[in-house]
């Protein structure tokens, strides 16, 4: 994703062809970072991640994983 690492630190660290996990705490910047998303880079995607987050907050050491090719 082709995106400001200043302002989207969490989702530029998104890489389509390597593994990218979120833990407990990176999981609310993640999810802030989606709430500041720009129209046109939202998407279904976005309700996808959020909905992996809710189903990560539901135990303990749960991530949110992003497998790359």
């Amino acid at each position: 994703m082709d995106i400001d690492r200043a302002h989207f630190p969490m989702l530029a660290g998104l890489c389509p062809y390597a593994d990218t996990v979120f833990n407990s705490w990176q999981r609310p910047m993640l999810l802030e970072e989606l709430d500041r998303l720009p129209a046109e880079r939202s998407g279904p995607w976005v309700d996808r991640v959020r909905a992996m987050c809710r189903t990560a907050e539901e135990g303990s050491h749960r991530y949110v994983w992003f497998v790359g090719d």
